[in-house]
Formats: structure tokens, C-alpha cells, sequence
């Protein structure tokens, strides 16, 4: 006997939403997929640690008309020599693109770029509500010199929702870098969604990076999912400075051997932030190599989550697979859950996990005040060397030093 669940209220306002809507082609089929599961809850195993059944209580609508991108507030990254594209209210706005071999436009103007509807609820709610986004194509053999960085702004004085779809396509033996930063204006609450796809050509090098220096009131969830070519090397970067709740989500599909992924992040919560990095990375072929490092500081009464499974396939014999998280926790208060994960199939491998969570070693405090360092600036000290490791990861000396400013910012910032 089937059992009906009945749908939250949450659940019943994105309806209306979509009926209004009246979607068709790609987005139908995401409210279609999304209505056969609704919301994730803890019931869930992928979502056991954030109930969103639960904690996404009611849908906003989505947010007015965008506003002058000259309005909107500077990411941390506004000084470094780049490519400016807006996104503002999930609307494209403007692109400073004028590079051979670099091609950048409005979602909305793209014809044929859409891929199959995700098969994760919430990457599949992003395509659904997505009223725009930006598509950057990089050319065969193009080596783009500055950073192309894509500015997702929120500007707003009511509750309201922004979704964005986006799509960034690397042509074979290119080389760029791509930034991504998410600011908001106001302190109206707000629920931002995206999703982006992402194809890496084969033998080409991609730096990722993304920012979010989130407010109390948002709600951030966001899905990369990532296509990686023969010989090809990605590199991705996140930075969760929230302070609400964030799920970051990254699928990662190798389709050509000898490739790449090397994935790290910082995760800085305090107060009752709530902050979830989701990651799948499947060896689909041999001879692959996967990284990924996180470090997360917790303080308050704060929660951080990191997920990370493996998949090696039968055939992807020589696979390299290695995860590590590790937390540092400023307080009783906060939790940390982890949930490493290798699911292998093939026997010729080599894949490992760990994870590991502390206090401050408050010896290493006592020899720092010793020698004449304040207590406070010891202590940030000694969590701005511990969030380093994966700091370091990130090559552009100029992007390093703005997140590593980030960062001690959040630091010199008291909980509220």
C-alpha cells in the first residue's frame, strides 16, 4: 500500500509557482523530476544531516526586476585584474568579454545548451525556478590570461528567491580560470539557487573558484556538475564564509583517462550556521587521480557537514582517490559530521579517506602568549595556519591572498 505524503508548505507554494510559470521543454521535465520527491529530508541518506523537508519552511517568490549592477556590493575578489560578468537577481546584466577564443552570453539567449534534467532534487529545482544565467565557452587551444569572474549579486528589500542556470564549456587544450562570487545587498531574507554544468576538454586546465560570504537570513544551494575529458586537470576552489544555511554540491564524472581533479575549501561557521559540502566523484574510466581537502572552523553553535564519496567502476582499473577533512572547533556547542564514503568495484586501485576533529592546542596559545602575542591574535594565528594547507592549494598568488583576507576577517568578526 502506497502511503501519500503530504507536501509542505514550502512544497505547495513552489507548485503554484511552477503552474503559474507554465514551463515547458527542459524546466517541465525538473518540476516533473523534483515533484516525484519534493524537498530531501533526513530520511534521505544524502540529506541526513540537513533536513531540508524541515528547515526550508516556505518558498519565497521570486525576486523582482534586477537592479543596476553598479549598485550592488563588491565581492572579495573586486580587486583581482579580471573578466566581469553580473548576474544580478538572477537576471544577466552585462560582460566585460572581449577576448579571442572566449565567448560569454545571457542563458536566456543560448539555444541547445541544456543538458538532461539532474537527478538530484534540488540541482533539478535550480533548472526548474532558473529565470537566467550565463553561458562562457572557451575555444580549442585558447589560453585566457585574466580570470573570467561571474559576480552573482542579490538586491533586494523583501523576501525573495534568485535561481540561476549556468553553463561553462572548455573547449580541448585551453587554459582558464573562472571565479565565481556571491554577495547580497540588504538584510531582507533570501533563497539563492544554482545550478551549473560543467564540461572540461581534453587536455585542458581549469581553475574553479567560488565565494560565498553569506547573511543570517539566506539560504544557499548550489550544484556543479562537472564532465572532465582525457588528460584534462580541474581544479576547484570554495570558500563558505555563511551565515545561514549552505549546501554546496559538487557530481564529478570522469570521461577520459589520465585526468585530474584536485577540489579543496575552507568552511567558516559560527553562531547557527549551517554549512554542507556534498561531493560525488566518479571514476567512470582508469587512470584518474582525485584530491579533495576541506577545513572547517565551527564556533557558536554551529554546524558543518562534508559528504564525499568515491565511485570506482569495474573497469577503472589504476584509479587514485584520496579525501581528507579535517575540523577544528572553537566551542562545546558546535558539530561536526562527516561521512567519507569509497564505493570501489575494481581491485587495481588506490583510494583512502580521513577525517579528523580537534579543539585549539591551547599549548600552542600558551607559547605564542609567551612571546608577547595577545591571546586573541594567537589564536587567530594558529586557525589562519590550519585553514592554510588548503588555502595554499590555489596558485593565483593575488585570488590566495583576497581569501586568505576573507578569512581573517571572519576571524576579527564576533559571534552575535
Amino acid at each position: 500500500m502506497n502511503i501519500a505524503v503530504m507536501k509542505t508548505k514550502a512544497e505547495l507554494a513552489l507548485a503554484q509557482q511552477f503552474a503559474a510559470a507554465k514551463l515547458t521543454g527542459a524546466r517541465a521535465d525538473a518540476v516533473a523530476a523534483f515533484d516525484k520527491v519534493g524537498l530531501p529530508s533526513r530520511r534521505v541518506e544524502e540529506w541526513k544531516y540537513t533536513d531540508l523537508r524541515a528547515r526550508l519552511t516556505e518558498a519565497f517568490p521570486l525576486a523582482k526586476a534586477a537592479v543596476k549592477s553598479a549598485a550592488v556590493a563588491k565581492p572579495p575578489l573586486a580587486s583581482i585584474a579580471a573578466i566581469e560578468v553580473h548576474v544580478v537577481n538572477g537576471q544577466f546584466q552585462r560582460s566585460d568579454a572581449a577576448v579571442a577564443g572566449l565567448t560569454i552570453t545571457a542563458m536566456s539567449k543560448a539555444t541547445g545548451q541544456l543538458t538532461a534534467v539532474p537527478a538530484d532534487p534540488i540541482a533539478a529545482l535550480a533548472l526548474a525556478l532558473a529565470t537566467d544565467g550565463v553561458v562562457v565557452t572557451v575555444a580549442d587551444n585558447a589560453v585566457i590570461e585574466k580570470p573570467v569572474h561571474i559576480i552573482f549579486a542579490t538586491a533586494i528589500d523583501e523576501p525573495s528567491a534568485v535561481a540561476t542556470r549556468n553553463i561553462i564549456r572548455i573547449g580541448n587544450n585551453a587554459r582558464v580560470t573562472i571565479i565565481e562570487s556571491h554577495v547580497a545587498n540588504g538584510d531582507a531574507a533570501r533563497q539563492v539557487h544554482g545550478l551549473t554544468d560543467i564540461t572540461v576538454g581534453d587536455g585542458s586546465e581549469v581553475t574553479h573558484i567560488k565565494t560565498a560570504n553569506a547573511k543570517a537570513t539566506e539560504t544557499n544551494l548550489s550544484s556543479w556538475v562537472a564532465t572532465l575529458g582525457a588528460h584534462a586537470n580541474y581544479r576547484a576552489f570554495q570558500l563558505t564564509a555563511s551565515h545561514g544555511l549552505t549546501r554546496n554540491q559538487l557530481f564529478v564524472t570522469y570521461a577520459g583517462e589520465h585526468s585530474k581533479l584536485d577540489i579543496s575549501g575552507v568552511m567558516l561557521g559560527r553562531n547557527s550556521d549551517h554549512i554542507d559540502t556534498t561531493l560525488v566523484v566518479d571514476h567512470a574510466v582508469p587512470h584518474c587521480v582525485s584530491r579533495e581537502l576541506f577545513k572547517i572552523v565551527l564556533d557558536d553553535r554551529a554546524r558543518g557537514i562534508f559528504q564525499g564519496k568515491v565511485i570506482v567502476r569495474p573497469h577503472a582499473q589504476k584509479s587514485d582517490g584520496k579525501q581528507m577533512a579535517n575540523a577544528l572547533m572553537l566551542s562545546d556547542d558546535a558539530e561536526f559530521d562527516s561521512k567519507p564514503e569509497l564505493e570501489i568495484y575494481a581491485d587495481d586501485v588506490v583510494c583512502g579517506h580521513g577525517a579528523t576533529c580537534a579543539e585549539l592546542n591551547e599549548d600552542l596559545v600558551f607559547y605564542c602568549r609567551s612571546r608577547g602575542i595577545p591571546e586573541d591574535q594567537a589564536r587567530a594565528l594558529l586557525i589562519e595556519s590550519f585553514i592554510g594547507e588548503a588555502l595554499e592549494k590555489l596558485e593565483h598568488e593575488g585570488i590566495r591572498d583576497a581569501l586568505r583576507a576573507v578569512a581573517l576577517e571572519w576571524l576579527a568578526t564576533k559571534a552575535v
